[in-house]
């Protein structure tokens, strides 16, 4: 077993408090939280960590909620000019084999566009995620208004 595969696992174990995984797959959900910009706020998003603990890539390809009229996988993108927009992702973001994939505040994140109520701090948000090859996992994603970026109560890992 290489020292990746151990200080994964490690972590893996660790991270069980708080964590959704696949039955019978090897993706787990880490550390999500979701958030509004505004009280009133008509979107909204949503951000985690997904390792893959199998030893084949995997590929989250949609999302989808209840919470808001579409919910799609977004990042933000230089426009050209220096400025930063958010994108849909169509083909989704790739979650490497025993690896991770971070979506986090200014870069890739899930998008809830056209939210059917307000989220309050401390609301739970149930979000389904589509995997390629794990297919749906479904999570329940608190809402937390007082997080700073960079925050969180896990390692960082890379992509």
């Amino acid at each position: 077993m290489s020292l990746k595969s151990v200080l994964f696992a490690a972590v893996a174990a660790v991270s069980l408090a708080g964590a959704a995984t696949a039955e019978g797959a090897k993706i787990m959900v880490h550390d999500q939280y979701a958030r509004v910009s505004a009280k009133m706020s008509t979107s909204g998003a949503a951000f985690m960590e997904i390792m893959n603990m199998g030893t084949e890539d995997d590929q989250l390809i949609d999302a989808r909620s209840d919470i808001a009229k579409r919910v799609e996988l977004h990042t933000h993108m230089e426009s050209g000019d220096g400025v930063m927009k958010m994108v849909h992702v169509e083909e989704g973001f790739a979650i490497p084999a025993e690896g991770s994939h971070m979506l986090q505040r200014g870069g890739d994140h899930v998008m809830f566009m056209g939210l059917n109520q307000s989220l309050e701090h401390g609301d739970m948000v149930p979000v389904t995620l589509v995997f390629k090859n794990a297919g749906e996992i479904s999570i329940e994603i608190p809402v937390d208004l007082e997080r700073k970026p960079g925050q969180g109560g896990h390692m960082k890992h890379s992509n």
